[in-house]
């Protein structure tokens, strides 16, 4: 094997089981196993809620919106868990284990290792996004249904979005390079740009014509509304105001999942470069 691609095999192998350790290890694995699995059923009951006392309000009763809504919310698992995920990787080993600079120093790729930790939290979320759909169809009546035919097409949709998401979510760790412990909020602001612009929880037909034209300028909007076209019965499908077939929305997915990866590697070194350069690669905030 080429001693270059050896190297980045390597750090993301070690890399992804040290991110499950690190997941899983803080209690037994039984009662982890009941947390993943209680964990986003509890989060499918605060969207049932959500969505009766927005119906109580507003006197709607469609069964078609509430699967719009349920399936949006279960795929976005994702994006949170993946971009916290992805973001927390230098804070936790520099700020909280302190052994950022012996990773460092060690012989792996860096930018590799971040990607490595965060396919731990994509697995994670893969399970509690199965989890919740599975409780949605088995007991909330969510109609779901993927043709045969369409599965090659929502694995490459799936696939995209999941680099998309890495990609914006190494770009947000680098800019932990310069910044303190307490920004983690970032993290967790940009999903929630993420939830309104996307179409997560309304159409985005329903938002004003300025936050329209922000969703469709998003990769993530065609992620889910890929998604939804394959996985929700054409009874059940709600019109969006996206226009586009599948495949032309696919392209626009890889051309931005590429992007961001570029976009990624040129602020991972950049961010990188001003550290070393400002002495603070390993400097932790104790404040």
């Amino acid at each position: 094997m080429n001693p270059t691609i050896s190297r980045h095999w390597r750090s993301f192998k070690w890399a992804a089981w040290l991110g499950w350790q690190i997941e899983s290890n803080w209690t037994r694995p039984s009662l982890f196993a009941i947390y993943s699995v209680i964990k986003p059923i509890a989060s499918a009951f605060i969207l049932v809620l959500m969505y009766v006392a927005f119906a109580f309000i507003g006197k709607i009763d469609d069964p078609a919106l509430f699967n719009f809504v349920y399936v949006g919310n279960a795929f976005f698992i994702f994006v949170g868990n993946t971009l916290f995920g992805t973001f927390q990787v230098i804070q936790q080993d520099r700020e909280w284990y302190q052994t950022l600079r012996y990773t460092y120093i060690s012989p792996i790729s860096y930018y590799t290792y971040i990607v490595g930790r965060a396919t731990t939290k994509v697995v994670v979320a893969a399970f509690a996004v199965l989890i919740t759909l599975g409780f949605g169809v088995g007991f909330l009546q969510i109609r779901l249904v993927l043709a045969l035919g369409d599965l090659p097409l929502f694995v490459a949709a799936f696939l995209l979005g999941i680099l998309t998401l890495v990609g914006i979510g190494v770009c947000l760790a680098a800019l932990s390079f310069l910044t303190a412990r307490h920004v983690h909020g970032l993290a967790e602001g940009i999903p929630g740009l993420f939830y309104l612009f996307c179409g997560i929880l309304f159409p985005l037909s329903i938002l004003p014509q300025w936050a329209q034209f922000v969703g469709r300028a998003l990769p993530l909007t065609y992620w889910f509304e890929i998604t939804r076209r394959l996985v929700l019965p054409p009874e059940y499908q709600i019109d969006t105001g996206i226009v586009g077939d599948p495949l032309t929305m696919l392209g626009l997915l890889a051309v931005s999942a590429a992007a961001f990866f570029v976009l990624s590697i040129g602020m991972f070194r950049w961010m990188e470069y001003l550290a070393r350069k400002a002495g603070k690669l390993d400097m932790t905030t104790s404040y």
